[in-house]
């Protein structure tokens, strides 16, 4: 391409440190959604956010936290790495809704409204029975309009999902899954969300994790064909990049990603899947790039996927509904 594109990630979870924040401007990433909370409740999820404070400030030469997309814009012209605080779960509202405030005014700007498995706010993508929003999900996802907090789909449940795109004034993401008709997995999604997403103005973000991806031996190829087929099913606008990478990250956390506190460890200890040879890290997105050229995506289409739609979908969220 002409020019180095702009690119925003959807999500990562990664054990952040200097070391990963450099591999991400290696690769050319100039925001990204970064999981701060994904089982923690209120107090813990406090401290996180406080080491990000400190994270943020020992290496201010190279990131900024960001709350609005002139930050990303700005971080791209320093040569930065822009964050924007997000959960992978509503536990850290706890039951008080105001919590969306609080946690919005410490720089929270992406919640997914729930994890793998019921919460207080509706059902999850594992659960046997989708129970669909709650009345306090309804809340959830009124105040997170209102104070400009985008809602996730990733790993909530499908009935769930229709319901909270209903529900939200504003368009909602999912921001790191695959459609069913590329891999039939239960955090994939079927065409009915995908296309509700989209028809409100949202963005779904095609995933590189390998266990949504098809394993590390899924080719670059296959992978950029999918995501060539949704830019035709549901327009180049309404889709981007979540590459759920988890650089950095020890092996006991896979576990508790899976298992939280919710439920006891069972069989063998989970291990983190390979990665393919063409993606391994935040550093290979050049090599994304150059894959989604490949499979016939003009310029200006894969600028899009690459970071466009997300700034341009942050820009309508993070204004809020106000009254």
């Amino acid at each position: 391409m002409a020019e180095r594109q702009l690119v925003v990630d959807g999500l990562q979870i990664n054990n952040w440190d200097r070391d990963v924040l450099l591999e991400l401007r290696t690769g050319g990433v100039t925001g990204v959604n970064a999981t701060c909370a994904v089982w923690e409740g209120p107090e813990e999820t406090l401290r996180a956010i406080g080491s990000w404070y400190r994270l943020a400030a020992d290496n201010a030469d190279l990131a900024l936290l960001a709350e609005h997309t002139p930050d990303i814009r700005r971080a791209r012209e320093e040569d930065k790495v822009a964050v924007l605080l997000g959960f992978q779960n509503t536990s850290p509202f706890g039951d008080d809704y105001r919590m969306v405030e609080v946690f919005h005014r410490l720089g929270v700007r992406v919640a997914q409204l729930t994890y793998n498995i019921q919460n207080l706010v509706g059902g999850a993508c594992y659960d046997p029975q989708d129970s669909g929003l709650t009345r306090f999900g309804g809340y959830i996802v009124e105040e997170m309009n209102r104070v400009g907090m985008l809602i996730d789909l990733s790993h909530v449940g499908n009935r769930t999902s229709r319901d909270a795109v209903d529900a939200s004034a504003l368009p909602v993401a999912i921001t790191h899954a695959n459609p069913t008709w590329y891999l039939d997995h239960p955090r994939n999604k079927p065409a009915e969300v995908i296309e509700a997403v989209a028809a409100r103005g949202g963005v779904v973000g095609c995933c590189l994790y390998p266990n949504v991806l098809g394993g590390e031996r899924t080719p670059r190829d296959r992978f950029c064909a999918m995501v060539a087929r949704l830019v035709d099913e549901i327009g180049p606008e309404h889709v981007g990049i979540g590459s759920d990478c988890t650089r950095n990250q020890p092996e006991d956390f896979v576990g508790w990603l899976r298992n939280g506190r919710w439920q006891p460890p069972r069989g063998a200890r989970p291990q983190w899947p390979a990665w393919p040879d063409w993606f391994a890290g935040p550093a290979d997105f050049p090599s994304l790039t150059e894959g989604l050229l490949a499979a016939g995506l003009d310029e200006k289409t894969v600028a899009g996927v690459l970071g466009g739609n997300w700034l341009r979908l942050f820009d309508t969220v993070f204004a809020g509904r106000q009254g």
